[in-house]
Parts: structure tokens; sequence; C-alpha cells
């Protein structure tokens, strides 16, 4: 089985499970198109769907969709929301980066988009 977004003036508004065949006998008549997506590509690394380790696979359209994802034709790419103004789209795995990464540490840490900055939890 694989997974298919809908895709209308480039956002996906919906993400369905089917086999390939269905779309010969499936009638949708709202506007769109179907894209396929991979549920294990993420920032253009493809993982192995029991271990969850990347596996060297193909990488399908960078990222899974997701409903309110970007669909960019030229990329032949999903994207996600962008999640802060201040963090810039990775043009190679087409997901966004904070200005400065998180640090690795072992703490946990969420970003403050007003201070532009990582918070220790």
């Amino acid at each position: 089985m694989s997974n298919y977004a809908k895709v209308v003036n480039g956002k996906v508004v919906n993400v369905i499970r089917a086999e390939p065949d269905f779309f010969e006998t499936f009638v949708d008549d709202e506007p769109g198109t179907w894209v396929q997506t991979s549920y294990n590509t993420h920032a253009n690394v493809h993982y192995d769907p029991e271990t969850n380790e990347p596996d060297g696979g193909v990488a399908l359209r960078k990222n899974y969709a997701g409903i309110g994802y970007t669909y960019d034709k030229s990329r032949d790419a999903f994207i996600p929301p962008r999640p802060f103004d201040s963090w810039q789209l990775n043009e190679d795995t087409c997901d966004w980066e904070p200005p400065t990464p998180v640090p690795n540490d072992g703490n946990r840490y969420q970003w403050d988009e007003e201070t532009i900055q990582w918070v220790l939890l």
C-alpha cells in the first residue's frame, strides 16, 4: 500500500493510504492532484520502518506529506509549515532549521522565538 497527498494550489489538504490501482476506479471531482508520499521519508532520508534507522533507500519527495504542508513542484518536495519566522529552509532536506542548533548536552530545550535562542526546560 502507498500513501498519497491531495494537493490544491500547492497545499496538502488530505493524505490517504491506498493501493496504487485505487485511482483507476476512484472518482474525485474536487480540484487538485494526488501526489505519492512516503511515510518512511523525513528530511530527505529514507528510514527502515521496523528499526526507524536510515536504511539507504530512496527518499521520496524529501518529507512525508501532512495536511498544511506545501508541495513545491519545482523541488518535487513536501515542505512542512515554517515553525518560527527566524528558521530557514534547508534546501537539501526541505526542512526548517533554527538559526542556532539545539544544544547537544543531554538536556531538553524548546525554541524561544522572542529571544531567538534555545531555552532549557
